[in-house]
């Protein structure tokens, strides 16, 4: 049996357990942005066009704090097509007057963004697969192919690169104007991988022969709370590349994050060399069928092996947001790479959801990772200090027996706590919830001891959170 789980206050002296863990809230690490999904390529629509009660199910798995995992952090498409974009037809030169079209649905993804700041998430990243076709060496918005005029890619037509900025920025400008602030801009995803549907190549360096422009840009439309986001990289060994080239190029004081997917290597320690913070995000299981596991053999669609994937995220590669690649899906049953399925009447949670929600709805936007020592045999743990004082520690037990652990603090004391988990275990049946995140509250010293650390089962997910009073 495996778990994850996750506790929130202080606990001073607790007798029996096995190990010691030592959580410093005083001494903080990496800010924690949060997680979140994408609904891009025309998912948002098949998202909203749902009828009403499984959108709202959906909709309550993915960002309900109490029901679902409290997601917080919206990943959007920014088109490149003749059809999606909002620059579909060249205006004939780099100099000519751009004619945007701007249908207030953006595929609904505007839809999904209001939806989803209704649940509180403010957090909105809109990412460019591609430049339009025009603006490439390829002349085409798919196959690779470079933006005219970065280092080393020259164009017949000319250099594009403020016409793209111009675009980037007049599609924040269309979201602000519907009420949905963007937050976060990319120009790039997956730049060093190829493919027959929306991409563009780019180094680090031609990523820096852009970004100065864009951000003047951003700049000079008063959108200077935008962070530009770069690059994508189809994984962690090539983000660490693009990375240094980046922060040569003296590229950080332009930019807010470092970004990677996770195809082609997870995030995991060292840590991005650089000041910024840093986001995984894309990743799913890209080759399993639907499933909705916990935990069966270990496999990649399986709860307890993203639950892993978040852990060494977050606490070995010091990520400050993770983010899945797609949220709801209806009838594609083929695949594993969203994280929760309707079949147009049922809607059906992942084990995948319930890992992600397990550090959602208990390391909120704005907490800071705080030191700790100590270690556990197969378990991994994080503790994070939340806005409101509280503190939280996720553990996941990938072990193969159940393990006591004592939680001691320093700089913090509590007035109570609370335990949560995450598991397929049946015992938990008798509890009848129905969102798999099991609860125990108003936890004392002792109850703690014996019920929340010294119950930790191979298997299970788990998050203790407390409230109390930080010592400054």
């Amino acid at each position: 049996m495996r778990f994850t789980a996750a506790v929130l206050a202080s606990l001073g002296g607790l007798a029996l357990a096995q190990t010691q863990i030592t959580v410093s809230v005083g001494s903080l690490l990496q800010e924690i942005d949060g997680f979140g999904i994408s609904q891009a390529f025309t998912r948002a629509r098949e998202f909203e066009e749902s009828d009403p009660e499984p959108r709202q199910k959906g909709l309550d798995y993915l960002f309900n704090t109490e029901t679902g995992a409290g997601l917080t952090i919206i990943r959007n498409r920014i088109g490149s097509t003749t059809t999606d974009a909002i620059l579909p037809r060249s205006p004939g030169s780099p100099t000519a007057t751009p004619q945007y079209v701007w249908d207030g649905s953006d595929s609904s993804q505007v839809w999904l963004s209001k939806e989803a700041r209704k649940y509180g998430v403010t957090t909105i990243y809109a990412d460019a697969w591609s430049a339009p076709a025009f603006m490439k060496t390829n002349n085409n918005e798919a196959n690779g192919g470079y933006l005219c005029g970065v280092t080393g890619r020259t164009c017949a037509s000319g250099d594009w690169r403020q016409t793209f900025a111009n675009m980037l920025t007049q599609y924040v400008k269309y979201y602000a104007e519907a009420g949905v602030p963007v937050t976060h801009l990319g120009f790039l995803n997956e730049p060093d991988y190829v493919v027959s549907y929306s991409s563009m190549q780019s180094d680090g360096n031609q990523a820096a022969s852009f970004i100065p422009t864009l951000y003047n840009t951003l700049q000079a439309a008063n959108f200077t709370n935008v962070s530009i986001a770069c690059c994508d990289s189809i994984g962690w060994g090539g983000t660490r590349t693009f990375t240094n080239q980046l922060v040569s190029a003296g590229m950080e004081r332009y930019m807010g994050i470092m970004t990677s997917h996770a195809y082609n290597g997870d995030p995991d320690a060292p840590p991005l060399s650089t000041r910024l913070k840093s986001w995984q995000t894309e990743a799913c299981d890209l080759n399993s069928r639907w499933c909705a596991t916990w935990y069966s053999n270990g496999g990649p669609c399986e709860g307890l092996t993203w639950a892993n994937k978040i852990h060494r995220g977050i606490v070995n590669a010091n990520l400050s947001a993770y983010i899945y690649w797609q949220g709801f899906e209806v009838n594609q049953f083929q695949a594993s790479s969203y994280l929760v399925a309707s079949d147009g009447r049922v809607v059906t949670p992942s084990g995948r959801l319930w890992a992600f929600a397990m550090w959602s709805r208990f390391v909120r936007p704005g907490a800071r990772r705080v030191s700790s020592s100590g270690s556990v045999s197969g378990v991994g743990y994080g503790a994070f200090k939340n806005l409101d004082n509280s503190v939280a520690v996720v553990f996941t037990n990938t072990g193969s027996g159940a393990q006591n652990v004592r939680i001691a603090f320093t700089g913090y004391t509590a007035s109570n706590a609370q335990a949560f988990w995450s598991t397929t275990w049946t015992d938990f049946d008798r509890y009848n919830h129905d969102d798999h995140i099991y609860h125990y509250s108003n936890i004392n010293y002792s109850d703690i001891d014996t019920d929340t650390t010294g119950s930790m089962r191979r298997g299970r997910l788990r998050a203790v959170w407390w409230r109390g009073l930080v010592w400054m």
